[in-house]
């Protein structure tokens, strides 16, 4: 099978579109290039699609190694048969490779390495090809210094069996595919079980549940407490079922072995085949679980790195506090800091006049355009106490999600930026900066750390790592940087760059001033062509003389662009934002070899409007004037609210308290949700009903069914 073949099970792509990224992933070239820059070639797939021809192919590519290594270790022990070698060469499931493997693989010392060391192999070959003898007739000739007697002889062949059977390849896919089907777990209360942490997992106990069919947050809420000490799992299958199975495989007649033959076969299930297999399905369906929490992380992710921004305003950015007062800075349009203090405007301190003195005159003196409230303890204190203020000329007020806000603080990342200043104010800042670009400032925070998601801290480290650091990069190379103003941290996410590369270009940056245009960019040292044709689109130059640089447009298109111009008469500058001018264009006309009318139209495109940001701007929000603590919350209460948080279980919604409430999945619309993330989104502004109140846990249940 070619690996074209094998992706294609998983991709719903042409063999020649797939072949095509193929290339383009072992050229070095990046996802969102690959995605936006060469439709032609990959027939025009998104982002995710070519990240699962990257993903099957690099397993094709583990699976071809894990082949040539099972090869030469069974060639070393000089077993290799042709009939094994078109088996393992024909197979293409990790799984069944392994099953192929498993009889050559080094041991440890077991019953069945025991029994062949004592001579039984022989007789374990009569007893297993069920011959037509007297089996106890036979196995009293293998009474010796190391066998005492038949029955002896009969236990380690019925061992050596056993063994035999757990081996075999075709039956263990029989059986495991049994296992995937009908496999279920159950939940019991582990002996050792913390007092304390017991009781999060107390609705598992005793729930016996169709594996396959248990949701992914339940499977690993389950782990979890299996984990923590709290829970002990099983997996179990009707045990007759499953010996039956094994019995038509194994049993070709009913002679006087056939006994010591159910006796192998039922020792091998239970102590070879059923906690090998048992333990491999729930590993299987783990597997799943944390892919499907994974998924729900990255779309959450995507959702929050392109949050509507505020742009680039002057801010006043307050982290608020009671008795250590409110962290208060004053941001440029850069998001630079001017200025910072600590109000006191609440108990114990109620300095509310000299606060406010101290915000209007910041208002006054920086022409502050908004002021940017974290959500967190006093928020909403904090925002009345803001909205009383009757300033000369009003600004916007914001209250924004400081969810890893204290993270970055405290961070390498924070230090770096700002060495001398305490770890509250970097908290403030990047509260402020994160209303005015939230992607620009959220890239800087370890995503695990920003709140969304579930059960992120119980999947595979690697794996989810590997998928957050795509979502960001896909992020951040849909909304595009400016080359003159982005951190490194920023740029380290463009399209070919990364972190070396990132520094490099602010060094340069800061040593020789900002980039007159896009070719200047070939100018920083070690950043040659290969990373200059994947990063440069991604890259806008507001300031450069070519306007083309402030689109996403590529350089290599820019000729296209220039021809369009000629063709209608205009300079390439007048076409841009021209309407008429565009509409005139007939894009056949240019249609090439190298260049076709997907990439013409994505031109055209820009063409009309350059440079745009595809998010939507920030507005406005208010709370409920009624909501101010848990204690405030009734049942039947209609209240506005913003959704933090998506599960497949439902969705968390900040009503404006600390705490914040659950909309199940069953309570978004009046019919059945099928995928979540079609209903809502993170950040999106919704009205919600109090179903349910628990105090002593202090959980809301929530309703968007009004």
């Amino acid at each position: 099978m070619r690996a074209t073949d094998f992706i294609g099970r998983h991709c719903q792509a042409q063999p020649r579109h797939i072949d095509n990224t193929i290339q383009l992933i072992e050229e070095g070239c990046t996802i969102p290039f690959i995605a936006r820059y060469r439709k032609e070639k990959t027939g025009n797939m998104n982002e995710v699609d070519i990240a699962t021809v990257a993903k099957y192919h690099q397993i094709f590519t583990d699976l071809l190694k894990r082949k040539a290594f099972i090869i030469d270790s069974i060639s070393a022990q000089g077993k290799w048969t042709e009939s094994l070698a078109q088996s393992i060469q024909n197979c293409f499931d990790p799984a069944e490779l392994e099953d192929w493997y498993l009889p050559y693989k080094k041991k440890k010392k077991s019953l069945a390495s025991i029994a062949i060391e004592k001579g039984l192999e022989p007789l374990a070959k009569c007893l297993y090809q069920q011959e037509s003898k007297d089996i106890e007739t036979v196995a009293e000739s293998f009474i010796g210094d190391e066998v005492e007697d038949a029955g002896s002889a009969l236990k380690g062949a019925c061992d050596i069996v056993a063994e035999w059977i757990n081996e075999d390849a075709g039956l263990r896919k029989k059986l495991r595919n049994y296992y995937l089907e009908q496999a279920v777990i159950t939940a019991k209360k582990s002996r050792k079980a913390p007092d304390d942490l017991f009781p999060k997992y107390a609705g598992f106990v005793d729930q016996v549940e169709l594996l396959k069919k248990c949701p992914s947050h339940r499977l690993l809420g389950q782990l979890r407490g299996d984990k923590e000490g709290c829970l002990t799992l099983s997996v179990d299958v009707e045990e007759g079922d499953a010996l039956l199975m094994i019995e038509k495989w194994c049993l070709r007649s009913n002679n006087s072995g056939t006994p010591y033959m159910v006796l192998a076969i039922r020792d091998a299930f239970k102590r070879l085949i059923h906690p090998s297999l048992s333990n491999e399905t729930l590993q299987f369906f783990r597997s799943k679980a944390e892919d499907d929490a994974i998924g729900v992380f990255s779309e959450n992710l995507t959702q929050l790195l392109l949050s509507p921004p505020l742009g680039q305003k002057t801010i006043i950015a307050l982290d608020p506090g009671f008795r250590t007062g409110c962290k208060a800075v004053c941001l440029n349009a850069q998001g630079d800091m001017m200025d910072g203090d600590t109000l006191y405007p609440h108990p114990p301190h109620e300095q509310k006049a000299t606060s406010e003195q101290k915000l209007k005159k910041w208002v006054r003196t920086y022409h502050i355009e908004a002021i940017a409230i974290g959500n967190g303890t006093a928020s909403r204190e904090t925002q009345a106490w803001v909205k009383s203020i009757a300033f000369e000329t009003q600004p916007e007020i914001y209250v924004v999600n400081e969810s890893g806000a204290s993270i970055y603080s405290a961070s390498e990342v924070g230090r770096e930026e700002f060495p001398d200043l305490d770890v509250t104010v970097r908290g403030a800042i990047s509260i402020g900066r994160r209303l005015a670009d939230p992607l620009a400032e959220l890239v800087k925070i370890n995503p695990k750390s920003i709140g969304v998601g579930q059960y992120q801290h119980d999947v595979n480290e690697a794996k989810l790592q590997a998928e957050l650091d795509r979502v960001v990069e896909q992020c951040v190379n849909k909304v595009g940087v400016n080359l003159n103003t982005a951190s490194k941290h920023l740029l380290s996410y463009v399209s070919g760059i990364g972190p070396s590369l990132a520094e490099k270009i602010v060094s340069y940056r800061s040593t020789h001033g900002p980039f007159s245009n896009r070719q200047a960019l070939k100018k920083v040292p070690r950043l040659g062509e290969k990373a200059f044709e994947q990063s440069a689109a991604f890259l806008k130059v507001p300031d450069s003389d070519n306007p083309l640089d402030k689109s996403f447009v590529h350089p290599e298109s820019y000729h296209v662009v220039e021809k369009m111009a000629r063709k209608i008469g205009c300079k390439t500058a007048d076409l841009i934002s021209n309407k008429a001018g565009i509409q005139a264009i007939q894009l056949q006309d240019f249609v090439t070899d190298t260049v076709g009318l997907p990439t013409l139209k994505d031109i055209i495109t820009e063409l009309e409007k350059p440079g745009l940001d595809p998010r939507q701007k920030t507005k406005e929000f208010s709370f409920s004037p009624l909501l101010h603590t848990f204690e405030d919350v009734k049942e039947q209460m209609v209240v506005p609210g913003i959704i933090t948080n998506i599960t497949h279980f439902g969705c968390f919604v900040d009503i404006g308290i600390k705490e914040n409430g659950l909309v199940h999945v069953s309570q978004i619309k009046s019919s059945f949700v099928s995928d979540i993330h079609k209903e809502v989104k993170i950040n999106q502004e919704v009205m919600v009903k109090v179903l349910k109140i628990d105090k002593a846990m202090k959980k809301i249940q929530l309703s968007m069914i009004i």
